[in-house]
């Protein structure tokens, strides 16, 4: 068996178990993604990940575990990086206009040739401060960002009135609750279970207080 199909293998499998519902056209876009994190890891340190099959587990299934919290028709992915979770995200649900943000400039041109060379047509990259926006989004990711409260003061504004804040965290995170700033709440704090990945995984959702 190939190196792809056993990544594909993998990949559908962890799909299987996740009971996410993805257009078939998404696994090779994904895979694609993961064979060009590789070729451009090494000179631009995206990811401390080498190994395909555990960025596959690590970097595709963990972003797709978020894939059931997300709702309306935009999304923000703060801090992008590499693009975790949002490419994975927006190859997903190609009809959701996707947002990456990032300040890095080596970061930021690498997201704008994955979606050149990925053919995302519904992917933009903002390379700039996350205070410095100023848009509204029905649905904002962060992922290993900053803390809760860090989070929302420098990006809460690009929250529109009904959307959600899903926050990516490993461990509960018992000592940010507390500090989340007024005008915000935590809706509820959910346990993720990411296939072949024997680590905990927490999603914060979190909404603006209704005044």
């Amino acid at each position: 068996m190939s190196e792809r199909d056993s990544l594909r293998q993998r990949l559908h499998a962890g799909v299987s178990a996740l009971s996410v519902e993805i257009p078939q056209a998404a696994h090779e876009r994904l895979l694609a993604y993961v064979a060009m994190l590789q070729r451009w890891n090494g000179a631009y340190n995206l990811s401390a990940v080498r190994d395909p099959a555990d960025m596959v587990t690590r970097h595709l299934l963990d972003s797709l575990a978020v894939l059931p919290f997300v709702r309306g028709a935009s999304l923000a992915d703060l801090g992008s990086g590499a693009g975790l979770p949002g490419i994975p995200l927006a190859i997903a649900a190609p009809e959701r206009a996707v947002t990456l943000v990032d300040s890095n400039g080596k970061k930021a041109r690498f997201l704008r040739a994955a979606v050149r060379e990925l053919n995302l047509g519904n992917v933009r990259v903002a390379e700039s401060r996350v205070e410095d926006l100023s848009e509204r989004f029905d649905c904002i990711t962060a992922r290993a960002f900053a803390s809760l409260g860090d989070m929302l003061d420098r990006g809460g504004h690009l929250l529109a009135p009904e959307g959600l804040w899903l926050a990516l965290k490993g461990r509960f995170p018992q000592d940010e609750l507390a500090a989340v700033p007024a005008g915000f709440l935590i809706d509820a704090v959910t346990p993720i279970h990411v296939p072949g990945l024997d680590a905990q995984r927490h999603i914060v959702i979190i909404k603006q207080a209704r005044h």
